[in-house]
């Protein structure tokens, strides 16, 4: 009888000092999304300009124009999925030191000040962002409900899981959700060599340990798998061949062997297959995880027997058919084709120094579409 009492209190203690919880596990995954300039370069961007894609439910940094806001990098739905045997309650805190948060969900107790600046001129660096929940109660077993939206959107994907059930306050969720806009330098640099192949610089300080080169040229598309790349290295462009389905079923695989469930990789990329595999040209890697934790460092008490932190990099680069893509449709007055490049061709048009009307009045409309509606409802 001592002996259980001396138990229970230890593990008690143990707890209560933030010590690892044995059978509490998280597993995260997320984007982060930039633009590769003329040297590879991440570059400026609008990258909250796409079209609504949020339910309304989902809390909002302010009621400003986020649309506007111009960064280096988008932080896309990372999304926290936390596995426990028994009912366990903890709480939640991610720095984002060069980002600000733009979006969560469920509600959090926390929010890093954001000071908006009159005008996000050249050199403008988001800093000091943050997000903390507290009392997030783990409900393993339960039957909860959910919010939805009568709209369709890929925030649903995400629940796809076997993870426990969370409440927070008065609001329940499968998972935490956050998003965010930041200013740090992306690790991966591509650019087109003049032989046509594609030179990949890693400026991080570590190796990345995957990266996969897709083109989407009008619905025919490619791919190539590079692994290891400690600096860099040159690799000739995709044969236009791919098959889909087998790309997905090939990137799910990766996930899991980076460290998600197969049911958490499964609905990252269910989430993102629409924008992922979009026509045009871009890279995804696999950021290194001494790099999630540097640009993104998270803090959960008590402290999980396991944590896995998978993020994709997705650079998009301005290739050569895309660039001829756009200067046809610009010339041709092609609203259609331009459409499909949305949130990316202010930057491409910028880097091609495309300055027509034409360009001007689609990056309007652009803009325009994707300001019509805040949110899914």
């Amino acid at each position: 009888m001592k002996l259980a009492v001396a138990l229970i209190l230890c593990t008690t203690i143990l707890s209560a000092a933030g010590l690892p919880a044995s059978d509490l596990v998280t597993h995260e995954w997320g984007t982060f999304t930039s633009v590769a300039g003329k040297h590879g370069e991440p570059v400026a961007w609008a990258p909250l300009s796409g079209p609504a894609d949020l339910p309304c439910f989902v809390q909002r940094l302010s009621t400003q124009n986020l649309k506007a806001f111009s960064g280096l990098v988008r932080m896309e739905t990372p999304v926290l999925y936390f596995y426990a045997a028994r009912p366990t309650t903890l709480s939640v805190h991610v720095d984002f030191p060069k980002g600000w948060i733009t979006e969560w969900y469920p509600q959090a107790a926390r929010i890093g000040k954001a000071d908006f600046p009159n005008s996000f001129a050249a050199g403008f660096a988001y800093r000091n962002g943050s997000i903390g929940w507290d009392s997030v109660q783990v409900l393993p077993g339960e039957n909860l409900q959910f919010p939805g939206s009568k709209g369709a959107s890929h925030y649903y994907a995400a629940r796809e899981t076997d993870s426990a059930p969370l409440r927070v306050g008065k609001q329940q969720e499968k998972l935490i959700f956050y998003r965010g806009i930041g200013s740090f330098q992306a690790p991966l640099w591509p650019k087109y060599l003049s032989d046509g192949k594609i030179e990949i610089r890693n400026t991080g300080d570590q190796p990345i340990p995957l990266a996969i080169v897709f083109e989407n040229r009008g619905g025919q598309l490619g791919y190539r798998f590079v692994r290891g790349i400690e600096y860099l290295t040159s690799v000739d462009p995709p044969e236009m061949n791919g098959d889909l389905a087998q790309l997905r079923q090939q990137l799910v695989g990766e996930l899991v062997e980076f460290g998600l469930y197969q049911k958490e990789a499964l609905a990252m990329v269910e989430t993102w297959h629409h924008s992922w595999f979009e026509e045009g040209t871009r890279i995804f890697y696999i950021y290194p995880r001494a790099q999630v934790d540097a640009v993104l460092p998270l803090k959960i008490t008590p402290a999980p027997s396991e944590i896995a932190r998978v993020f994709v990099g997705r650079v998009e680069v301005l290739s050569p058919w895309t660039r001829q893509t756009i200067q046809n449709a610009a010339d041709q007055q092609d609203a259609a084709t331009l459409q499909k490049f949305g949130r990316f061709l202010e930057p491409f048009a910028a880097e091609m120094k495309v300055r027509s009307s034409f360009i001007q009045q689609m990056e309007a409309a652009i803009a325009q579409t994707a300001s019509r509606a805040a949110c899914v409802q």
